[in-house]
């Protein structure tokens, strides 16, 4: 009869990194999400990249925003036109009561390279109350994110929406 060790393996500090990484993925994208659902869009432009790119391709076969259609496709500078303009006081699509929320989960580190940067892959369901009406919008994120001495930075938020080509009644006024 084998006797028992008394002493737990312990995780390869590989292992350990891999966890660490994820959760701090994890809370990062669930910061994203508060963010946005607090309506706090010039803390939520900040966690891009100075060359940081917001994109909504209309169906997930799209590799590129240059010279095609996007939903989005955004720098840092357009993102701040958005907001100025959804901030308005004279904005008209702002003026009825609405929220969202945002569920962000099945995060998944598909590469982490040597410098730190990870791209991460999640599922989402946004929910958007305006008036009466609710929404709801669901899909994929791809986040490839820059390691910073600050935390992650966004390079690219692909937004792969599972509902992009339905019929809306308005256009869709901020970020998903």
């Amino acid at each position: 009869m084998k006797r028992k060790s008394k002493t737990k393996a312990k995780a390869s500090p590989r292992h350990l990194n891999d966890r660490d990484t994820q959760h701090a993925v994890e809370q990062f994208l669930y910061r994203q999400a508060a963010l946005l659902d607090e309506k706090r869009w010039a803390d939520w432009i900040e966690l891009f990249a100075d060359d940081g790119v917001y994109w909504m391709p209309p169906e997930p076969s799209h590799t590129t925003w240059e010279g095609m259609p996007a939903i989005f496709a955004e720098d840092k500078n357009l993102m701040n036109v958005r907001m100025g303009r959804v901030m308005h006081p004279d904005a008209w699509s702002q003026r009825p009561l609405w929220g969202t929320n945002h569920v962000v989960s099945n995060v998944m580190i598909e590469k982490e390279s040597p410098n730190g940067d990870v791209v991460a892959r999640s599922r989402f369901h946004m929910l958007e109350l305006r008036r009466d009406d609710v929404r709801h919008f669901a899909g994929r994120y791809t986040h490839h994110l820059r390691k910073t001495k600050d935390g992650y930075r966004i390079r690219l938020q692909r937004v792969d929406m599972t509902n992009a080509q339905a019929a809306y009644d308005y256009v869709l006024q901020v970020w998903v």
